[in-house]
Order: C-alpha cells, then sequence, then structure tokens
C-alpha cells in the first residue's frame, strides 16, 4: 500500500493505493466500506468496463448487510436496497450522458430531502455533469495480476477512516 497526496479544493489527503489481488478481494474492500462508512457517504467509482465495480458493489452490500442480490443497476439506472445497516442507492450512468443523467435528479438522494439518508454508489462517475460534495472516490483498473484501487477521501473523516485501510483488512479468508 502506498500513499500518494491528493488535494480536494484547497485541503490535501493521501490516496490510499491497493493492489486487489482478484474479484473476491474487490469484494473485500467493499464489504470493509460497507462495515464503516457513514449514512451520507457518497461512493463515486471510476473504471472501464470489466474493472471491478460493481463487485466491489456488491461487497458493499454485504457490508452493510444487505441479503438481497446486489446486481448491476445498467438498465434501471438506480437500484435501492433499503434492508441493510443503511439504505444503499446504486447507479450506473453508463448509457447515460450530460441532459439525461441531470434528469436522475440524484442530488435528491445525497441530499436527504426525499429519499432516507444512506450510502450512493455511483458507477461512471466520470459522467457526472457536477460533482456531488464530498465524495469518496475509488478508480478501479486492471494489472497483470488483478486490480489496482486508488481510493481518495475528501474530507477529514474520510481520510481518518482510510487510515485503518491495510491490505491485512482485506484478507478475503477472514471475510
Amino acid at each position: 500500500m502506498t500513499d500518494f497526496p491528493a488535494m480536494v479544493g484547497n485541503r490535501s489527503f493521501g490516496t490510499i493505493a491497493l493492489d486487489l489481488p482478484n474479484s473476491a478481494a474487490t469484494e473485500a474492500l467493499g464489504y470493509w466500506l460497507g462495515q464503516r462508512l457513514p449514512t451520507g457517504t457518497l461512493l463515486l467509482l471510476y473504471g472501464d468496463l470489466g474493472h471491478g465495480k460493481t463487485t466491489l458493489a456488491k461487497g458493499l452490500g454485504r457490508g452493510l448487510g444487505i441479503t438481497e442480490a446486489i446486481d448491476s443497476p445498467t438498465f434501471t439506472l438506480i437500484n435501492e436496497y433499503l434492508a441493510g445497516r443503511v439504505p444503499l442507492y446504486h447507479v450506473d450512468l453508463y448509457r447515460l450522458e450530460g441532459p439525461a443523467i441531470t434528469g436522475l435528479f440524484l442530488d435528491a438522494y445525497w441530499e436527504g430531502l426525499e429519499f432516507p439518508p444512506g450510502i450512493m454508489a455511483i458507477e461512471w462517475a466520470d459522467r457526472l455533469p457536477t460533482l456531488p460534495p464530498d465524495p469518496l472516490s475509488l478508480t478501479l483498473s486492471p494489472t497483470a495480476t488483478g486490480r489496482h484501487a486508488l481510493i481518495t477521501p475528501s474530507t477529514p473523516a474520510q481520510a481518518t477512516l482510510l487510515e485503518s485501510l491495510t491490505p491485512d483488512a482485506l484478507l478475503v479468508d477472514e471475510v
């Protein structure tokens, strides 16, 4: 694991880099996050097709205690899972562009006014016309032996939470 400095606004936080040797490790990262992320977290997921965004979301749901199967919302756009520690709103923007994304009114989820506050995971976050407030960004990319994850906090609380994230915390046998 390596730390790289990241600038968000005028604040500097460390980006966490992890090597994930397989899909089980990617899901374990999601599980770890699901057990620890506070209500209101906006998790922006970046990476191309097949890089593990939905696999990570499956682990996130398990970590939240959701027993329902977590499926890709590619065609439904937003899947809502309400039966966990907190609700999970899983969004996939792959098939959308600017005006169609704006028409989803995603801010209604992260503002918590029309939907119960929860955790929002947005796949293909690079398509968002504007970034939501204080996101936790996670980029997945392939390597010769698995995947590489870069996790970038945008708040001191997120940075503090990530300090306890070590490769040992993701031992698949422990999940």
